[in-house]
């Protein structure tokens, strides 16, 4: 793996100039498309945008080893990725066969670039779209073997070997389970009481709600968070925290807001210590800014719902 690594660093070093590029390219659009920086800009000119880079989990083993060769490589050369996913169906043919090979190839990468956070979806199955083998270990592979910080679906988590190990380990070592559940709904036919989503939060593993993709599902988080309240009876409170673990579990720079002087912080405006960490890390200001975007809601809320914050 190393001798083809050597092969392949001259040509990624070329490449990522490029990569750069279009980066660029894509925040001039998105400034120009919603009047950033002009009189009336649009309110996603406030939204603080990273990238994940995405591996193909279908495409032959060499193509695989490529793309991760140069997404390790680009989030280490450019702050805006900050992170590496693997995407396509996991029930696919390529995908199950290759599945312990692409851990093993997360696993080499890592220890050459140990600081790259891995957000990987698997779990994402069913009982009926695969053989019952293949739900045993993708969870727990990914973790174990890949060194996942997040997992995304992790839907098979009650079919895996040793489960609860697993569940314990996603919560002693604060491993987050991204929660998909209208994608979960449409593509694998799980939804309600079927869900794991109530069995990650009583083992205390720290859970958020994602859309999975946008596009392609027609939903947004609105909807999900809808559905977590009238499908799985989530409390306001539980929401709160899946949002706040949305961006603590998030790839972005910086130190949390939890773990400074910001974490007992009250009021409006922080303290000098706290401001100093505002200052100089881009995730304890975001949660900031979610904070009091928090009390303003409660605040507005309070006479319509008294027991809201609770």
């Amino acid at each position: 793996l190393q001798a083809r690594l050597d092969q392949l660093k001259p040509v990624i070093a070329k490449a990522l100039p490029t990569a750069a590029t279009v980066a660029d390219a894509n925040d001039k659009a998105i400034a120009a498309l919603n009047r950033c920086g002009t009189a009336k800009p649009e309110p996603a000119c406030d939204v603080t945008l990273r990238y994940l880079l995405s591996i193909s989990r279908q495409r032959p083993p060499e193509v695989v080893f490529g793309q991760m060769a140069a997404a390790f490589a680009l989030v280490k050369a450019d702050p805006r990725y900050v992170g590496i996913n693997i995407l396509e169906p996991e029930d696919g043919p390529v995908s199950l066969r290759d599945y312990r090979l692409h851990m093993r190839l997360f696993a080499f990468f890592k220890a050459l670039y140990p600081d790259v956070p891995l957000t990987l979806h698997a779990g994402e199955l069913a009982m009926g779209l695969t053989p019952p083998r293949d739900l045993r270990f993708h969870i727990a592979e990914a973790v174990e073997i890949a060194g996942a910080r997040r997992i995304g679906h992790g839907v098979d988590i009650a079919y895996e070997d040793n489960a609860e190990a697993v569940l314990a380990r996603m919560a002693r070592e604060k491993i987050a389970v991204e929660i998909n559940l209208t994608s979960n709904d449409v593509i694998l036919g799980v939804k309600g009481k079927d869900h794991p989503l109530a069995l990650y939060m009583a083992a205390g593993v720290p859970v958020t709600l994602s859309t999975d993709d946008m596009g392609v599902a027609r939903s947004d988080l609105t909807q999900e968070y809808m559905r977590a309240v009238l499908e799985q009876g989530v409390s306001y409170g539980q929401l709160k925290q899946m949002s706040r673990n949305s961006l603590t579990y998030s790839f972005l720079q910086g130190v949390s807001l939890w773990d400074g002087p910001c974490a007992t912080a009250s009021g409006p405006t922080p303290s000098a210590a706290c401001a100093a960490v505002l200052k100089t890390s881009p995730k304890a200001r975001d949660q900031w800014r979610l904070e009091r975007a928090f009390d303003a809601f409660e605040t507005t809320m309070k006479g319509i719902v008294p027991k809201l914050a609770q």
